[in-house]
């Protein structure tokens, strides 16, 4: 049963987003989470960064990760492959949406982000140097677009992993959040 159905994502009571950096998981989780009344767990905010763009050790993170993933409902925004063992979604959205568009919407976002100092990832804010560097999230974007999608479409393929809703196109998650009411 890999593809899933709105049905599937009605009744979960665990929903793991997946998607490209730039594509919306965040957004999106916020927003399923609000309609299905499930608690929201954002991955960089709670687990990954703590102030100064410092990463929090793996070690920490498993810990804090395995601690809500044994809640019995919950909404992650994202779980790196290190850490998506400790999940046991009943569903997963995947937002497969093109290069250009989730690239597009990273773009804007990040250069937003510089312009206005808006602080992100407990009270760390963008800059101009940091969003130039190798280590950049547009960088980040370049570098991990390919293995993320493919990992969406061999979740989706997989009979035996829970089941996968493939979203192509904003309009298509649109339709999923109207039906979720």
């Amino acid at each position: 049963m890999p593809l899933a159905t709105v049905d599937d994502v009605r009744h979960a009571r665990r929903v793991l987003l997946h998607g490209v950096t730039g594509s919306g998981k965040s957004t999106t989780a916020l927003a399923v989470g609000e309609r299905l009344g499930l608690p929201v767990h954002l991955w960089d905010e709670e687990f990954g960064w703590l102030p100064g763009w410092t990463p929090r050790p793996d070690d920490e993170q498993r810990l804090l990760v395995a601690a809500v993933a044994a809640e019995p409902a919950w909404v992650f925004d994202t779980a790196y492959s290190r850490f998506r063992d400790l999940l046991d979604p009943d569903v997963v959205i995947g937002l497969d949406y093109p290069r250009w568009l989730s690239l597009g919407r990273l773009v804007r976002r990040t250069l937003h982000r510089v312009a206005t100092r808006e602080p992100v990832c407990n009270g760390n804010t963008e800059n101009l140097r940091a969003i130039l560097s190798r280590e950049s999230i547009i960088a980040w974007h370049f570098r991990s677009f390919a293995r993320k999608r493919r990992a969406m479409r061999t979740w989706a393929a997989n009979p035996d992993g829970p089941p996968v809703l493939l979203l192509r196109h904003p309009r298509e998650l649109d339709r999923l959040l109207s039906s979720l009411g």
